[in-house]
């Protein structure tokens, strides 16, 4: 698991090999990646968007934007978290992502960045 805190928010986040959706004879290898978003400030955060940066292992880099994260903006209570899940698929068998989201202080509607540290993606037999 990787975990880093930015602002009084902490991101978790674990990864799983989705080999039943992966094509190795196609260069296609998902990913799956399980988020927990946990707000350890005294005030509560809305999460507005999210900026990724995904890059295989062959130089390929995507940048990928969006409101929200699954098709929501969470609010975070002081104390409580927000866990999604989510994917992504590479061309090559190791990658890594890493971006941040826009968040909100929901009192006074200021915005900050928090951090998504970067996590790698790796074909479990690449490690043997």
């Amino acid at each position: 698991m990787v975990t880093a805190t930015t602002q009084g928010v902490k991101i978790s986040i674990e990864t799983i090999y989705q080999d039943h959706q992966s094509d190795w004879a196609n260069a296609h290898f998902m990913f799956a990646y399980r988020i927990s978003i946990e707000n350890l400030t005294d005030y509560a955060v809305q999460l507005l968007s999210r900026k990724w940066l995904i890059f295989d292992s062959n130089g390929t880099l995507r940048e990928v934007e969006g409101q929200g994260v699954v098709g929501e903006q969470p609010i975070i209570e002081p104390g409580e978290s927000y866990v999604y899940v989510s994917g992504c698929n590479l061309k090559t068998e190791i990658g890594s992502m890493r971006g941040y989201y826009v968040m909100q202080r929901v009192s006074d509607e200021k915005n900050f960045i928090v951090d998504i540290p970067e996590f790698e993606l790796v074909v479990p037999y690449k490690l043997n």
